[in-house]
């Protein structure tokens, strides 16, 4: 059936869940560490395309790759925390399941990373292919949850216009 309920968008957050994401430190701690993530990927990504590009700084490139990878399990874990709290899950709440679905293909392909770099199971050039693979599903990931965020800013209630005021 074709009804304006039909097409009513489900809300990303219940009332309560609004009111415990926004009195969380972890809202904050999420807040602050994704755009640290975000400036330790684009260093990152810097001196992988050096290397792939000079043949120089494997090892900058690699130390990188395991600083960008730590400060991915940090929001990963700050992040399930914050998911219980406002959601009463650690992981795949249904406002966030997808989101959390390519995470673990994120954090798979970054472990990867870590098995290989460490193991010595691949070359030079072959690791910083497969980091660059997991830095794609990174950015991918990345703009899902910017979605949400921009979803979570379009549903907040708003304040009244000065002209809904005085009428």
């Amino acid at each position: 059936m074709d009804t304006p309920e039909h097409h009513a968008r489900k809300s990303l957050y219940t009332p309560e869940q609004r009111r415990r994401r926004d009195a969380t430190k972890w809202t904050l701690v999420q807040g602050i560490l994704a755009p640290v993530q975000f400036l330790v990927f684009i260093v990152s990504l810097g001196l992988i395309l050096r290397y792939l590009s000079t043949g120089e700084g494997l090892l900058a490139a690699d130390l990188s790759i395991i600083v960008k990878t730590l400060t991915l399990y940090t929001i990963m874990i700050t992040g399930a925390i914050w998911e219980k709290v406002v959601f009463g899950r650690y992981l795949f709440a249904p406002a966030f399941f997808w989101e959390d679905v390519f995470s673990m293909a994120v954090l798979a392909l970054h472990t990867a990373y870590l098995f290989a770099s460490f193991g010595g199971w691949l070359s030079g050039d072959a690791l910083m292919l497969l980091a660059l693979v997991a830095y794609a599903t990174y950015l991918i990931n990345a703009g899902q949850f910017l979605w949400k965020l921009r979803m979570a800013r379009l549903e907040a209630p708003r304040p009244f216009t000065q002209s809904e005021v005085t009428g």
